[in-house]
């Protein structure tokens, strides 16, 4: 089985030296980047489970970097959590209006972030599932519609022959 893959994003060394060690240690492959740029292309470059990032950052802030994910239909369901200080409820109402799965305010305790990030996976995991039984299940219908619609062909060449049958059995 594969570790689930985190893109963590922080541009403060320390935290991200420290978010990603704790990551690791809970079983968690972390890919880090130190702003929402390389975030970015990290995420054109490899396919991630879940993104964690900080909200504000200069240039590419973790809000610019949670609408791109969200316009792109390949990374849209992407689970991100956005990470926030304890003082900027307007930044936490900005991430969860521009479509955060959840936005954690510092300081946190870590078992809590960890909780939360298992929490979304497990959800991000049903949703893969519902969409894949969701297919299938298209898939079946369109096999079945072609199977109805080729026994209809079938029945209407079966009456047409009784039809022509019939019509020479009553002219003799």
């Amino acid at each position: 089985m594969t570790r689930t893959r985190i893109l963590l994003v922080e541009p403060y060394r320390t935290g991200l030296a420290t978010m990603a060690r704790r990551l690791g240690e809970a079983g968690y492959a972390v890919t880090c980047c130190a702003s929402g740029a390389d975030a970015v292309a990290e995420l054109r470059r490899a396919a991630f489970d879940l993104v964690l990032s900080e909200l504000r950052m200069a240039g590419t802030s973790g809000i610019d970097l949670l609408r791109l994910i969200r316009d792109d239909s390949g990374m849209a369901d992407l689970p991100v959590i956005l990470i926030t200080g304890r003082t900027d409820a307007s930044g936490a109402v900005e991430g969860f209006s521009a479509g955060a799965d959840d936005v954690v305010a510092k300081p946190f305790h870590f078992e809590v972030l960890l909780a939360r990030i298992d929490q979304r996976l497990a959800r991000a995991r049903a949703v893969s599932e519902l969409r894949q039984d969701n297919a299938t299940l298209d898939a079946r219908v369109v096999t079945r519609a072609i199977e109805l619609g080729e026994m209809r062909d079938a029945f209407r060449e079966s009456e047409a022959e009784r039809r022509r049958l019939a019509a020479i059995a009553a002219a003799r």
